[in-house]
Formats: structure tokens, C-alpha cells, sequence
């Protein structure tokens, strides 16, 4: 039985990122004892070109430029907008609500500090983030990129406004929910899933923080950082990441993983959903490892048995025998659990939503965390930035980034 003290604990956990998570693991000298704990801690090298380097390589030549292609917009400058309100917070910057002052369109606006990801060595996750948002040609459950330009020390993704709140925030609230609801947004979920694997992308960190609904109830899957592009149908990589709750087996055991990997995370994100707290989860991490590693699925009977069967399939431990493996989301779409889905509806949004969050309009903020949005805006925003702050570090920063796309005004500092 889930207690209010599992649920806060669960809750603060997992607004900590893997490094974080992983640090307090280490000081933990039970959870160090543990043996697959001390196998996890003790990670080799990764095989990853993305996290080999482990020294800054040089700045690119203008010959080795990324081609921003068609969201580029090296005119777009930081003062071009009236940034409102915070709505997000991460490692390495926030997401501001903002309104253009030329067109009067309300965007979220992820501004990243340069400093910040050169100094966790974050380059190419970034630069990943903006390549797959790139690739995103009107998906309707993948969250659009308007463009994105760079001052000397900061990145900006101009992207969709989506307000009807995180996933999070709504079970959060309503503990879990009833299964017609539950599969609506597996549905969609899996959509835009099955369409990043069409494009050789494995996203890699589905979670409810990853979850948006828009204004009419849709789902609106946002946060590309951790995605790995190029993966064929039968590709895999072996880079250690993702959030320890929804971590699949292969991972943990630092095996080489495919896109099957999504599928392990949509069979914990829909557990979530149906019950209120991800399978196999424990305030012991130690022992929630343990839990991903060894122990058997189990599923209380107040679901159907089609669900059942569906939730068996995803959180298989055996990649080799998840559904999916073999033909990826057609499997999925085909399984008896989403027999009421009308995937061609689905995908035209012709499926009413099963929850609508009612909001207003843009500066309706209701379904937003007010730990985030009872943050000031810095007033610094639009200010221009002492002359002295400009050093060789913030140099080096604009270096690391070209081809992300320039904008020379340096008149935002967060």
C-alpha cells in the first residue's frame, strides 16, 4: 500500500538528476554494500563516442559548422521577447513563458547556460536535443522548436507554449487514473515513440516530467537531451543514463540497449498511471535496484486482463523478449489493450481527451508547478552585461557552440 511518506519521498526524489541520485547513492554506506549497487557504481568507461572525451575538445573549425537548416535565425536576439514568467527549472537554465514583441505569439523559452553544460562536459547531449527537434516535422505529440539562436554565453530554444501541465503535476494530484484515460495517453505516448524510432532516434528518459498535456488534453512529449540519434532497427548503444525510477534492467546492468528500452519505460510510465507509483519501486534505492533487477512483475487485480498482459510484455526483464522487440511500435499499436484506438484518429486528434485542463488562455498558469512559477523573472534579462563579465571563459563557451546558430547581442544574462 502507497503511504503519503512513500509518495513525498518518491516526489523528491526524482526532482534529482541521475548525478545527483547517483552521489547520494555513493555516501550511503548500506546502499554501497549492496552488490548490484557496488556493479552500477563501479562503471566502466563508457563505449558512447558522445561521453568519451575527457578533456574539452578544441573549438570547431568554421569548416566543421553545424548547418542549422531551416530553424535557424541568426537575427533573433533575447530582446526580441518579454520573458513573464519562469515554468521550468533544470540543470542547466530555465524554461521562461515569453511573449514576442513584434507578433504578440506566446513561446517557452529554454535558456541554457553555456558554462554550465561546458563544465559537465553536456555539448553534444545539447546539440542532440536540438538535432531531434529539428527532425520533429509536425508530429502532433512531440513538442516543436519555432528556432534557436546563441548570445556568448547562453543557448535558447524558441519552442511550442504547451500549459495544460505536466503529467507529474496531474497524477500527482489525482494519485493514478482509470484505465480509459490511462491508455489514451499510452496511446499517444507510443505514437510519438514509434515515430522518433522511425527516424533512428531512441529517447531514453520517458518519464511524467516529460509529459505535457496541451491546452485540449493532448499528449505533448518535450525534453530531447538525452535522446541517441542514429540507432538502426537493430542498433544498440550502452551509455549509462536516464532516471533511476524507470532505469530498464539492461541498463542497469550496463549492457548494450536498443530502442526497446522506450517500450521497458512506456510499461513503467502506464504502471504509474494505473497505480500510482513506478513498478518496482522502493524509498530504499538500493533495494529499488534490486527490485528492477530480480524481482518478478507483480500486478494487483483491480486492472483488465488485457492491460495485464500489455504491462507484462513492456516490463519484461528479457529485451530480447519485451513486446517490441521485434516489430517495435506495430506490436505495440496491435496489442489487445488498444483495440478501442482508432490510431488514425488518434494521430489527427480526432479522439476527444479524456481530461481537458481548461485553461483560459496563455497566461492561464494553474496546471504549472508554483514552485516554479512563484520564481522572479531576473530582472537582468534584457539588460546588457558588464564589460568585465566578458572573459576568456565565455570565449570559450561561444566556441564550444558553433552552428547551434549566432545571434552577437549579448544582452541577456539570466
Amino acid at each position: 500500500m502507497r503511504t503519503s511518506s512513500d509518495l513525498k519521498a518518491f516526489m523528491k526524489q526524482r526532482r534529482m538528476g541521475l548525478n545527483d541520485f547517483i552521489q547520494r547513492l555513493a555516501t550511503n554506506s548500506y546502499a554501497c554494500k549492496h552488490p548490484e549497487v557496488q556493479s552500477i557504481l563501479n562503471l566502466s568507461p563508457p563505449q558512447d563516442p558522445e561521453l568519451m572525451n575527457t578533456n574539452p575538445s578544441p573549438p570547431p573549425s568554421p569548416s566543421q559548422q553545424i548547418n542549422l537548416g531551416p530553424s535557424s535565425n541568426p537575427s533573433a536576439k533575447p530582446s526580441d521577447f518579454h520573458f513573464l514568467k519562469v515554468i521550468g527549472k533544470g540543470s542547466f537554465g530555465k524554461v521562461l513563458l515569453a511573449r514576442h514583441r513584434t507578433d504578440d505569439q506566446f513561446y517557452a523559452v529554454k535558456v541554457l547556460q553555456k558554462k554550465a553544460i561546458l563544465k559537465k562536459k553536456e555539448e553534444k547531449h545539447i546539440m542532440s536535443e536540438r538535432n531531434v527537434l529539428l527532425k520533429n516535422v509536425k508530429h502532433p505529440f512531440l513538442v516543436g522548436l519555432h528556432y534557436s539562436f546563441q548570445t556568448a554565453d547562453k543557448l535558447y530554444f524558441i519552442l511550442d507554449y504547451i500549459n495544460g501541465g505536466e503529467l507529474f503535476y496531474h497524477l500527482q494530484r489525482e494519485r493514478c487514473f482509470l484505465e480509459p484515460r490511462a491508455r489514451f495517453y499510452a496511446a499517444e505516448i507510443a505514437s510519438a515513440l514509434g515515430y522518433l524510432h522511425s527516424l533512428n532516434i531512441v529517447y531514453r528518459d520517458l518519464k511524467p516530467e516529460n509529459i505535457l498535456l496541451d491546452s485540449q488534453g493532448h499528449i505533448i512529449l518535450t525534453d530531447f537531451g538525452l535522446c541517441k540519434e542514429n540507432i538502426e532497427p537493430n542498433g544498440t548503444t550502452s551509455t549509462f543514463c536516464g532516471t533511476p525510477e524507470y532505469l530498464a534492467p539492461e541498463v542497469l546492468h550496463k549492457q548494450p540497449y536498443d530502442r526497446t528500452v522506450d517500450w521497458w519505460c512506456l510499461g513503467a510510465v502506464l504502471y504509474e498511471m494505473l497505480y500510482g507509483l513506478p513498478p518496482f519501486y522502493s524509498r530504499n534505492t538500493a533495494e529499488m535496484y534490486d527490485n528492477i533487477l530480480n524481482k518478478p512483475l507483480q500486478l494487483k487485480p483491480n486492472i483488465s486482463n488485457a492491460a495485464r498482459h500489455l504491462l507484462e510484455g513492456l516490463l519484461q526483464k528479457d529485451r530480447t523478449k519485451r513486446l517490441g522487440c521485434t516489430e517495435d511500435f506495430t506490436e505495440i499499436k496491435n496489442h489487445i489493450f488498444f483495440s478501442p484506438i482508432n490510431w488514425d484518429d488518434l494521430n489527427a486528434k480526432k479522439i476527444t481527451p479524456p481530461f481537458n485542463p481548461n485553461v483560459t488562455g496563455p497566461n492561464d498558469l494553474r496546471h504549472f508547478d508554483p514552485e516554479f512559477t512563484d520564481e522572479p523573472v531576473p530582472s537582468s534579462i534584457g539588460c546588457s552585461p558588464d564589460s568585465a563579465l566578458v572573459t576568456a571563459s565565455i570565449k570559450e563557451a561561444a566556441e564550444a557552440f558553433v552552428g547551434f546558430s549566432y545571434a552577437p547581442s549579448m544582452d541577456s544574462y539570466l
